[in-house]
């Protein structure tokens, strides 16, 4: 009685690919200071020699941007070909410039435009079509360069950064973590970008398997099969 395997469609991080009938990717994050090239580069080494598969780094700020061609050239030199992938916060312009230097680029879709400031308030309709569209604008030259430097998206949903759009009309729960992703794959697939993978985030177990399965629900709903982060 073996568990039947979810299909999704196939993702390529680099040259290794992803979800589909591939085999389940193992993927790290680094803890130094992306902008401290020497101490990156021991920890990549030491995750490239138990067969860590995918290695992740934080991208806080411009000079971690510019720290990685130099964490490239030396991993180049030392034979390490591990897709890396950059995990921003906040700032668009950071996912914008990382793309040239990474395999996949991570967003949280509840502060990649939106700041949060705990407004209660009622959207209409129209209001809400409205911030979808200012999102979908910041969203376009992101596309862009993604489909440029040929990088794979992570749409990261953190269960405590909803966006107060998504929090005041779908919750401050699984369902609002699963609308706060898919407001961002309708976007990707209108502008078809279809590179993409899905992770939800919560402290609490039971609202994260929730909300994954709430996801799979609504993608299939949509007809989209992309592959997930745990």
């Amino acid at each position: 009685m073996l568990p039947k395997r979810r299909q999704t469609c196939t993702v390529s991080i680099g040259k290794l690919k992803i979800g589909s009938t591939e085999p389940v990717r193992i993927q790290s994050m680094l803890t130094s200071d992306t902008t401290n090239v020497e101490a990156c580069i021991a920890e990549i080494a030491r995750l490239d020699a138990v067969d860590c598969e995918i290695i992740l780094l934080t991208v806080p700020n411009q000079k971690s941007v510019d720290s990685l061609p130099a964490i490239r050239a030396e991993m180049e030199i030392r034979g390490i070909k591990r897709p890396l992938v950059a995990d921003v916060h906040f700032n668009p312009q950071l996912a914008i410039n990382v793309c040239e230097f990474v395999e996949k680029v991570r967003i949280n879709p509840g502060n990649f435009v939106d700041r949060k400031k705990f407004e209660v308030r009622e959207y209409t309709d129209q209001q809400y079509q409205q911030e979808l569209a200012r999102v979908e604008e910041k969203m376009l030259p992101l596309i862009n360069n993604l489909k440029k430097y040929g990088c794979a998206l992570r749409i990261g949903t953190n269960h405590g950064s909803l966006s107060d759009r998504v929090m005041n009309r779908f919750g401050d729960n699984s369902e609002g973590m699963v609308e706060s992703a898919l407001e961002y794959l309708r976007i990707l697939r209108k502008h078809n970008f279809e590179e993409t993978v899905l992770s939800m985030k919560s402290s609490n177990p039971l609202v994260m398997i929730q909300a994954y399965r709430q996801l799979v629900q609504a993608m299939e709903a949509e007809d989209m099969y992309y592959p997930l982060h745990l």
